[in-house]
């Protein structure tokens, strides 16, 4: 399998919510996460990026993705992929009621390899925007 077609394979398992039970595959152990975004701040491992994700469709269960590009450097072992993610606040996740308000925040995920197992992965995302967006803030 390529890098691209891992990187492909992992983003589709985390950004569906499938959580690390589908994503650790594609995974170094102790692979890490690193975001600039305050949503995130506490997160520090692709295992827990994963399950972010996974829980962040539970108030949002119609998110999905729309892919925008796909980049390999294969000379420094990356993927690049940018997306918009879509998303309706309709679930009720432990006290914050449906605000029924949606959100289309672009991001990137910028994912690093070893050999054929993602190490590290930053995402690129504008957490302000996409909270104010759903009425979070």
């Amino acid at each position: 399998m390529t890098l691209k077609d891992t990187a492909m394979k992992f983003f589709d398992a985390c950004e569906t919510g499938k959580g690390w039970a589908a994503c650790a595959q594609y995974c170094a152990p102790g692979a890490s996460f690193s975001a600039q975004a305050g949503a995130l701040g506490d997160v520090t491992t692709l295992e827990g990026y994963a399950e972010w994700m996974k829980g962040l469709l539970v108030p949002l269960p119609d998110g999905r993705y729309e892919l925008m590009a796909v980049g390999v450097d294969e000379d420094r072992a990356s993927v690049c992929i940018a997306a918009t993610f879509h998303g309706t606040h309709t679930v009720d996740a432990g006290g914050n009621p449906p605000t029924g308000k949606s959100v289309a925040s672009e991001y990137a995920y910028v994912i690093g390899f070893e050999g054929d197992r993602i190490t590290h992965m930053t995402k690129i995302w504008n957490d302000v925007y996409a909270v104010q967006a759903l009425g979070w803030a």
